[in-house]
């Protein structure tokens, strides 16, 4: 079943023709290739011609050779014509020897309009974004929105089964194709965890010690939406029999960031508009993933909904912190450009301390930016002194 990416389809589009190397990047199977499909049969709808596209999947033996940067430059070079576009897309191009030396040198051909994807931040380090500054643009994939996946589905019947679907089986493109299976769903994604794990992040980082880097993102798996330091981490797992400093946690965590498997959101003090550098939270890119390590326990509801609304936040070109007013953490504080929205996560508020727990920190912040609650409780939007109370399956469908 292949879903049209609506949202990363229309940039696509957008910048059709303009002259920048569009760069799309994400976790592994979040639909990166499929998106190059779709974009490719828009073209073809819209005039133009099979020769036109050149289109290679480094993930692919039949393209081996091509991982030679020269090799690969030559090849794509004699099927170039001075008369006409050419689309170049080249997936996973991370996998190519010094590929930044030959995007560089392709972008400088006329008649060449540009795509590349990857499944890891080294794509864009320091170095090489040095290096194509000012000739890229970079569209940032997730695995699917739960309004796409609602979307597969036909119909908005019965969302709150749809929620749990969605959160158990996974948000990945692929697993709609596995028929709600929860055996096969299972051995998919641990599957897919697993080449993510040597992959892209021991072979690329040559971690030695795999059995504390699995303790490590076990770690982080099951503290979502805690606050977490280095050394925490380190201290617990030290405790636990798995002796691990510090220094060795950074450079794990840092490794699961690059390959997209988990995001880090710092804290912002509202008050004092300065970002705080200490006590970061952590967000896994997709629950199912975190059920196939973990299990099935719907124990900690209220930081998995976290989890989903800190990604849909992303998906919205959101910049996400997690707020302090005086003592007091707001969950998100979502800024883009000169705005901002302060977003409180309960999976219920139904018990009156509940609800004014959630109030509370909100209420402490002066400023007259949108303030929401979002909620699993089907109850009708509400406003509370200009905060609003609103369902966060409504939300996630964009209703709000």
């Amino acid at each position: 079943m292949k879903i049209e990416r609506k949202e990363y389809l229309e940039k696509l589009i957008a910048l059709k023709d303009k002259h920048l190397i569009k760069i799309i990047t994400g976790v592994r199977r979040c639909g990166k290739s499929t998106l190059f499909e779709i974009y490719q049969n828009y073209l073809l709808a819209h005039g133009v011609l099979e020769e036109q596209i050149i289109s290679i999947n480094f993930e692919d033996y039949d393209y081996e050779a091509l991982k030679e940067p020269k090799i690969l430059y030559d090849y794509i070079k004699d099927r170039l014509t001075n008369d006409k576009k050419m689309y170049i897309f080249l997936d996973e191009i991370q996998n190519v020897k010094d590929f930044h030396k030959v995007v560089d040198s392709l972008f400088i051909k006329k008649n060449v309009d540009l795509y590349i994807t990857g499944s890891n931040a080294y794509l864009l380090s320091s170095e090489i974004a040095t290096l194509i500054s000012g000739r890229y643009i970079e569209i940032k994939m997730l695995p699917l929105s739960f309004k796409e996946y609602v979307s597969s589905s036909g119909n908005e019947l019965d969302l709150a089964n749809k929620c749990r679907k969605y959160i158990e089986f996974s948000s990945f493109p692929s697993v709609l194709e596995l028929d709600e299976n929860k055996d096969i769903i299972k051995d998919y994604l641990e599957g897919l965890l697993n080449t993510i794990v040597l992959k892209d992040v021991v072979q690329r980082n040559k971690i030695s010690d795999i059995l504390v880097f699995k303790s490590v993102l076990r770690f982080i798996f099951d503290n979502i939406g805690s606050q977490l330091s280095s050394k925490k981490i380190a201290d617990t797992l030290t405790a636990s029999g798995r002796k691990v400093d510090s220094k060795t946690v950074e450079k794990y965590l840092r490794a699961l960031m690059e390959c997209y498997v988990i995001y880090q959101a710092s804290r912002y003090n509202i008050k004092g508009k300065e970002y705080l550098k200490t006590l970061d939270k952590y967000y896994v890119v997709d629950i199912g993933l975190r059920y196939s390590l973990l299990g099935t326990s719907f124990r900690d509801s209220g930081h998995i909904l976290e989890n989903v609304v800190y990604l849909e936040l992303l998906r919205r070109g959101q910049e996400v912190y997690i707020g302090k007013v005086n003592n007091l953490e707001v969950d998100f504080v979502a800024m883009s450009k000169n705005n901002m929205t302060y977003i409180q996560v309960a999976a219920s508020i139904r018990g009156e301390k509940t609800l004014e727990r959630e109030l509370i920190p909100l209420e402490k912040i002066d400023d007259s930016y949108p303030k929401y609650i979002l909620t699993l409780d089907d109850v009708p939007e509400a406003n509370h002194k200009g905060i609003k109370i609103v369902n966060a399956l409504d939300w996630l469908l964009g209703k709000v």
